[in-house]
């Protein structure tokens, strides 16, 4: 059964399924950031971790696997997550690899009704310094809804490099200014806080969700 972290209303109309990025656990700062805002707009969060990043709370250090291989996983996950009794409308996603994960199996649990949609936090549309090596094939005809947020200074995929990528119309980016891989901006230079870029995250989040899942 897949362990899961809960923040915000057990009584919201949405839920909000959130995987970890290859590196940092689903209790990370970023991740536990991140659902402290979607719950303080009112929705509620379920955070779960992959294998091989669980095995590493027992000593077992994996590297994070291809991202196709876990597929089953998230899937495992978002049944785990209804056999709790969470109901109403579902919606997947992550951070980085976890979003990634999530945009693969999006469409198959979409057109099924199981999912609402899916949102993404810092997709790596490319490694860093490679941006050759795109993983954004399957973006071109999905038909999930979708809320991707990314920070302008992200070097998995900039503003420039993103806008020639021919994505689905189903798709809609969010740019937060000055933001990282984390979605931080420096306040030094933009003016922002990485509470500001949440607080946005999370309001966008729940205006777009309630759109979606009515």
């Amino acid at each position: 059964m897949t362990t899961f972290l809960f923040d915000g209303p057990d009584t919201a109309a949405i839920t909000i399924l959130l995987a970890h990025g290859a590196g940092a656990s689903m209790d990370s700062p970023s991740m536990t950031a991140t659902a402290k805002a979607l719950a303080a707009a009112g929705l509620q969060v379920a955070r779960f971790e992959f294998h091989y990043m669980a095995a590493r709370r027992y000593g077992h250090r994996k590297p994070p696997p291809r991202a196709e291989t876990v597929n089953p996983e998230y899937i495992k996950a978002t049944a785990d997550l209804r056999a709790k009794g969470v109901t109403g409308p579902l919606i997947i996603g992550g951070k980085s690899m976890g979003g990634r994960v999530a945009s693969l199996v999006a469409d198959e649990m979409f057109a099924k009704g199981e999912i609402s949609g899916l949102v993404c936090l810092g997709y790596p549309f490319h490694p860093p310094a490679k941006p050759e090596q795109l993983r954004t094939k399957h973006l071109a005809d999905l038909k999930t809804p979708t809320l991707i947020f990314q920070g302008t200074r992200d070097e998995f995929g900039t503003r420039d490099e993103v806008a020639t990528y021919g994505l689905s119309d189903r798709i809609e980016v969010i740019w937060l200014e000055d933001g990282d891989h984390d979605l931080k901006p420096r306040k030094s230079i933009s003016g922002f806080s990485a509470a500001d870029h949440l607080k946005t995250l999370a309001e966008t989040v729940k205006a777009w969700s309630g759109r979606i899942a009515s």
